[in-house]
């Protein structure tokens, strides 16, 4: 029994010393959010690449869409 517990602590110990890559390879965060993706799926309205139209789009999001104050009164 003594074996076992020594061998689970062991292994517990030795699981905790791996590290995953946490590098930031593939990401693509030097572009600005209002490129936009590429994907043909979005708000209608919004021009991928226009700045004053994604600050518009978020402000009303902001204010009509996810304020649960303005939806309750």
């Amino acid at each position: 029994m003594k074996k076992i517990l020594i061998a689970a602590s062991v292994a517990c110990l030795l699981a905790a010393c791996g590290e995953v890559d946490q590098s930031m390879a593939g990401a693509k965060s030097d572009a600005p959010s209002y490129n936009g993706t590429g994907k043909a799926y979005v708000e209608s309205g919004w021009k991928p690449g226009d700045k004053a139209s994604w600050e518009s789009k978020l402000k009303a999001r902001g204010q009509y869409g996810q304020n649960e104050y303005n939806r309750v009164n």
